[in-house]
């Protein structure tokens, strides 16, 4: 044990300067400046122990009253904060430290919380690490040489897995943009007379008079036949259109009546036709104007600019990119300024001005871009011949929404496999953790079957530091049950901190019964 120097504290604790008194045993001297006189001295043998007969000389200062009072109100403050420091092997059998010295750190026998969290967070984490989960362990692998045929399968569930999400993210770019194809619309245009009725029994009086139908359906190829299901909802015929108009002779019925029009509305309701009856008894000439509903909006190009791009009717991007493939071409993109556009003679008159900037092209068109034209049908609603109901057919080109676009929907929202692979991916999994259970179980019993003693051993071993884990104890009581725990070098030092704080405290007692105070 090593001699405490002259001058460095132990405890280092400060209090009011002291007045110096001699006692029996003890030698004079100066008081410490924090309090202390000379700290004990210790020979090659270690401390000098004390007997029945008394103590060994052993100098200490005297604490004033004042001293007390500010060590009692910091009792509290004492139990978290260490005075000393103390070997972590003292026994948790040795008496408690008296007031004012703290148990060290390594002496509380609570444990401390477990840094892995609760047993909920825990279990999330193991969620978590499903994916690892499907995984044999090398040991299984190596006495199941089969078991490579499921690795196998693995690792080419993944490659599929992989496979699968990358054509998933294709198809969802995919219809981000517009997938059209051309149908052809049949359109019917039947009408049929009703001739005038004579007064009859029943009184009534009718005017010959017509009506006019215009009704339509989507053409069907053997292709699209096979992809639509029959028991899906067709299209309503007047889906296709944004206005119909339908003129009629101003001759035979005026300026007020010869117009009958419809126009799409955001309340619209869907309609398989159109129907138009009025008076008359004799042909009528009508022309039918049908206003395709594009979607996404299209657009007739001036026609000096049609005429350069090669574009009649198309959307804004199209023509917008129909332009750009133009300046690319002809190479009218500015060397030096790149944002500029410098236009030919052809665009010139177009745009009326020499230079542009790529930012004023979606203005400029603007005024460039007007109204697709409409659908005109000429047709003579005629009164005449022995049948009554006369019907004429025209056909028409329309965009329509591909049916592949209906099946890419149809994959990504369907979840029944989803399902599927789900409930299979979790019996795998309770599969590979009862193999992995067994595995622990096998070893078990060979371990038992090669060495029974050294295997109860350690598991006796093993038992108890998961007893000890499963307590708030800290330590190994087996261990301080014994007479040679206490022979270790810190017990020396442990048996004169218990005295040191034994004399203080007596010392304490003392000064109170003689009423010495602080000068």
């Amino acid at each position: 044990m090593m001699q405490q120097p002259h001058g460095q504290h132990r405890f280092p604790q400060p209090g009011p300067q002291v007045r110096p008194y001699q006692q029996p045993g003890y030698p004079g001297g100066p008081p410490r400046p924090g309090g202390y006189g000379p700290g004990p001295q210790m020979g090659p043998g270690g401390p000098r122990m004390m007997s029945h007969g008394g103590m060994p000389p052993h100098p200490y200062a005297a604490r004033s009253e004042k001293s007390k009072e500010s060590s009692e109100k910091e009792k509290a403050r004492d139990k978290t904060k260490d005075i000393g420091s103390m070997r972590p092997g003292m026994s948790p059998g040795m008496h408690p430290p008296p007031h004012g010295m703290q148990t060290p750190h390594g002496m509380d026998r609570k444990r401390p919380p477990d840094p892995r969290g609760t047993p909920q967070q825990m279990k999330q984490a193991k969620k978590k690490k499903k994916v690892a989960d499907k995984i044999l362990p090398q040991r299984v692998r190596d006495l199941v040489p089969e078991s490579q045929a499921y690795m196998d399968l693995l690792a080419f569930e993944r490659k599929l897995d992989a496979t699968i999400m990358r054509k998933r993210l294709d198809i969802q770019e995919a219809l981000k943009r517009p997938m059209k194809q051309k149908r052809k619309l049949r359109i019917f245009i039947s009408n049929t007379f009703y001739p005038a009725k004579s007064e009859g029994e029943d009184g009534d009086e009718t005017v010959a008079s017509w009506e006019l139908r215009v009704e339509g359906r989507l053409l069907e190829d053997a292709a699209s036949a096979k992809l639509n299901d029959s028991s899906k909802m067709k299209r309503k015929f007047s889906s296709f259109f944004k206005s119909l108009v339908i003129e009629l002779d101003k001759e035979l019925y005026g300026p007020d009546n010869h117009l009958v029009e419809w126009h799409r509305t955001p309340t619209t309701q869907e309609t398989d036709g159109f129907q138009v009856k009025r008076p008359g008894d004799q042909n009528v000439k009508c022309t039918v104007l049908l206003m395709l509903d594009y979607q996404p909006p299209q657009f007739k190009l001036d026609s000096r600019l049609a005429r350069i791009l090669g574009v009649h009717t198309q959307t804004r991007s199209v023509i917008i990119n129909a332009l750009w493939q133009y300046i690319k071409t002809h190479r009218l993109q500015d060397h030096h300024e790149r944002e500029y556009i410098n236009c030919d003679k052809y665009l010139e008159q177009i745009f009326e001005c020499k230079r542009m900037k790529f930012a004023e092209i979606p203005g400029k068109l603007h005024g460039l871009l007007m109204p697709p034209d409409p659908i005109v049908i000429n047709h003579v609603i005629t009164v005449e011949g022995p049948d009554a109901r006369k019907t004429a057919c025209y056909d028409i080109d329309v965009e329509v929404d591909d049916t592949l676009k209906q099946q890419m929907n149809s994959f990504l929202l369907s979840t029944a496999s989803q399902h599927e692979i789900g409930s299979l991916d979790s019996k795998i999994h309770e599969t590979v953790e009862t193999i992995n259970q067994l595995k622990t179980n096998r070893e078990f019993f060979l371990s038992f079957a090669k060495n029974p003693q050294e295997f109860i051993n350690n598991w006796l071993i093993s038992q108890s530091r998961d007893l000890k884990t499963m307590t708030d104890v800290v330590g190994n009581p087996e261990e301080e049950r014994r007479a040679d725990y206490y022979y270790q070098p810190w017990s020396q030092e442990a048996v004169c901190r218990y005295f040191y704080s034994k004399v203080q405290q007596r010392r304490m007692e003392l000064e109170q019964a003689l009423g010495i105070r602080n000068s």
